[in-house]
């Protein structure tokens, strides 16, 4: 999706005060995360792309593992293996530098539980104005959730996605130095996990990736290798007249990985407020 044209020098020095004043914000006022979960409704590296202004965007979410974890994570928690999960994402352009998202629903099958709703989460993405043309690109997304009982222990988390990337002629290099949290205890114990892309555009419609996806554990004490999720993954995105596509294959490297799984993410631009 293409963003409206960048504003002038002002609107942009008060984008990085907002975009700072937000994360610090955020950095204050996070506590500690829930221990890490193997599943999750949507496997995704942002690039700081928004919605244009007055845009409504439908992006579905579609994940299966045909080999996974054959325990949940917690207690009355759904089991990873032959699980299917899923989300709607409703996103609205409201300025070219921000972007207000809603996750509903959050939905599985999975073979021990079978359909069920997971919850719902609305989603905040502060980001520099004109992302795809620039060549360093910086954005701040913010998730705030509502979990029912078999797909998080916690009622309510939250997360905190920095966004840091380039656009390197045909290469895209991006990082989400992500840090989760469930509203317990201190800031050394909010949860990275990582997430990393690095994609070839052959054209303006076709591009291939590598990403990877970890949970290292809370920042004051990391899991033991063993006990971190690493995935590898390989993408395809292709963008056609009826709907963004983007599919791929993950890899499991560790025990406390699923060792494959599958995603098809689909989205479209579905209503524009106004014209430009």
């Amino acid at each position: 999706m293409k963003p409206l044209p960048v504003l002038g020098s002002r609107v942009k020095f008060g984008l990085k005060r907002c975009i700072r004043a937000w994360a610090a914000t955020a950095i204050v006022l996070a506590v500690a995360p829930a221990a890490a979960f193997a599943q999750t409704d949507e496997i995704q590296v942002y690039d700081g792309s928004v919605a244009e202004p007055g845009v409504i965007n439908l992006t579905l979410h579609n994940n299966f593992t045909p080999d996974g974890l054959k325990t949940p994570a917690f207690p009355g928690g759904l089991i990873p293996d032959k699980s299917f999960n899923g989300a709607a994402e409703w996103a609205f352009g409201v300025t070219d530098w921000f972007e207000a998202g809603l996750y509903l629903p959050l939905y599985s099958v999975s073979k021990d539980r079978g359909a069920t709703i997971n919850g719902g989460k609305i989603r905040l993405l502060f980001a520099e104005p004109h992302a795809d043309d620039r060549k360093f690109v910086y954005a701040v997304n913010f998730e705030f959730s509502y979990n029912a009982k078999h797909w998080d222990p916690n009622s309510f988390t939250s997360e905190i996605r920095p966004i840091l990337g380039f656009h390197v002629r045909s290469w895209d290099f991006f990082v989400n130095p992500i840090l989760d949290n469930s509203f317990e205890g201190g800031f050394g114990n909010l949860d990275f996990a990582p997430a990393s892309r690095i994609a070839y555009n052959f054209s303006p419609k076709w591009a291939l990736g590598v990403e990877e996806y970890a949970d290292l554990g809370p920042l004051h004490n990391f899991y033991t290798a063993d006990e971190q999720s690493h995935q590898v993954w390989g993408v395809v995105d292709r963008s056609a007249k009826w709907a963004d596509i983007e599919a791929g294959i993950g890899l499991g490297l560790t025990p406390a990985s699923d060792k494959v799984t599958l995603k098809l993410i689909l989205s479209r631009d579905i209503w524009r407020w106004r014209k430009r």
